[in-house]
């Protein structure tokens, strides 16, 4: 008897334990906040010379969801690292539009030097660096008022330009004289000139911002600048006339478009050698990488197309067509979707 009266009141109490645990559970999981299923993926800003106006992916879906008008003949483009602004320099007017990002729209039009063609965006989204290839000089603009404050004079035919990751130095390709310009961005004066390959182009910085990637078109070359003590350190030989150049985040990873030999070469950063050649469509100039890494988008203004690399595999995926005469001269992946 006592066994019995022993064992129902155990089963009593399970259950109580049963029913008080089910309502923690559920308390818990109503006072949780919800998480949303997956992070936004960035947009890809591509500049179309041709046609006038920006085409705006998105690079989850890798579709063109916009398409934004900005000046004339759009070439260099740079998304601020917030990811709220987009700054497009239109060579063929001389001057920069600037697009508000959740719009979709040009929200400023601000005058620049003759001929812009490379643009670069302080770390901290303060200044704007543009290089006004007509004007051998870079403008730098103020983003809290959006106006152009000085000009750097650089003794030569600006092009790319890239800034590093704390913000104190522009590194500029002047196409002309073969050199590459430092520029202190706390005085906005020129401190070095780095003599690099023929006819350099694009500018990229690694994530350390130890070294400078820098592409000669005339040279098919890439230099490697050491950033402390503005040497260059090792020349890798790329495809014919290379232009655009970026950095995977991981910085183990250099991509290099390569207009005349329409392909894409990758170069490993702790060797400064060519590990693959990605066949490209037409005449590959603007070149890219997603913020996680994964995806390279390359412009291709020879046949209108933007071609997105794996990068695990370095092999083409996918390609999308987009506006007249695709450039995208500079980092023009970036911000959260909307």
């Amino acid at each position: 008897m006592e066994k019995q009266l022993f064992s129902n009141e155990s089963k009593k109490l399970a259950i109580l334990l049963v029913v008080f645990f089910s309502i923690f559970v559920l308390s818990v999981a109503s006072a949780a906040p919800v998480q949303s299923s997956s992070p936004k993926a960035p947009y890809a800003y591509i500049t179309n010379d041709g046609s006038n106006n920006v085409s705006v992916i998105d690079t989850s879906t890798s579709s063109v969801i916009a398409t934004v008008d900005v000046g004339s003949s759009p070439e260099g483009v740079m998304v601020t690292r917030d990811g709220t602004k987009v700054y497009v320099a239109n060579e063929g007017s001389n001057t920069v539009s600037v697009i508000d990002t959740a719009t979709k729209e040009v929200t400023e039009t601000l005058n620049v030097g003759f001929c812009p063609a490379g643009v670069a965006v302080t770390p901290d989204g303060t200044k704007v660096y543009v290089t006004n290839s007509g004007d051998n000089n870079v403008s730098v603009i103020n983003t809290a008022i959006n106006r152009v404050t000085t000009a750097v004079n650089v003794s030569g035919e600006p092009e790319g330009v890239a800034i590093n990751p704390t913000g104190t130095k522009a590194y500029v390709a002047i196409y002309d004289t073969n050199n590459v310009t430092v520029i202190d961005t706390a005085t906005n004066t020129v401190t070095a000139t780095v003599n690099v390959g023929l006819g350099p182009k694009g500018v990229a910085v690694t994530p350390s911002g130890k070294k400078i990637y820098v592409t000669n078109q005339e040279s098919g070359s890439v230099s490697v600048i050491d950033a402390a003590t503005n040497t260059v350190t090792a020349t890798v030989v790329v495809g014919s006339t290379p232009w655009e150049v970026a950095v995977t985040p991981d910085g183990t990873k250099v991509y290099v478009a390569n207009e005349g030999s329409c392909s894409v070469s990758v170069i490993d950063t702790s060797t400064n050698t060519v590990t693959a050649t990605v066949p490209i469509g037409s005449n590959p100039i603007g070149v890219a990488i997603t913020p996680d890494g994964t995806k390279v988008y390359v412009t291709n203004p020879g046949d209108n197309t933007i071609v997105i690399i794996d990068t695990a595999k370095n092999t083409v995926t996918s390609t999308l067509k987009v506006g007249n005469m695709p450039f995208a001269l500079g980092e023009f992946i970036g911000g959260p979707a909307a």
